[in-house]
């Protein structure tokens, strides 16, 4: 018997890859990514700041700022003045913008139903279990993380 291909960093790529090809494929209609889908769901009625956005998504600021530049041209989002710091402003979404977010999320839904087909509970939660694994350490060597976080 062959033992199965190990190589993490390939099998994640591309489940990645194909992954977000299929949800902006899904998406396309809609006149969304899957990267601006993401975006939407991180949103309640309180809106946004780009810091949090930038949080929930685990992106750089800089990459955020420009995620929400994109969501507020394409008429998602909205900026607000934030009422605590005049400097800020927080992003809501607009009807269109949490339209899309629904049917995104009923789209998402069903996808993420349709992947998980055919696994156990159990080989799921081995699943999501190495994924947290792999976002927490990044897959870089004990030692390495160490350096990194001194």
């Amino acid at each position: 018997m062959t033992k199965p291909d190990r190589r993490m960093f390939w099998h994640l790529a591309r489940a990645h890859r194909r992954i977000t090809t299929s949800a902006d494929a899904s998406l396309s209609d809609l006149g969304i990514t899957g990267t601006q889908a993401g975006a939407l769901f991180c949103f309640r009625d309180e809106g946004l700041l780009v810091g949090e956005l930038a949080a929930a998504l685990d992106l750089a600021q800089s990459a955020a700022s420009g995620l929400a530049q994109r969501l507020e041209d394409s008429g998602l989002v909205a900026r607000h003045e934030e009422q605590s710091d005049g400097r800020a402003a927080r992003l809501k979404l607009t009807a269109i913008g949490r339209r899309k977010r629904d049917e995104a999320a009923r789209r998402t839904i069903a996808a993420n139903a349709e992947l998980l087909q055919g696994f156990k509970d159990s080989e799921i939660d081995i699943v999501v279990r190495w994924l947290a694994h792999a976002a927490a350490t990044g897959g870089a060597p004990k030692r390495q993380r160490k350096r990194e976080q001194a």
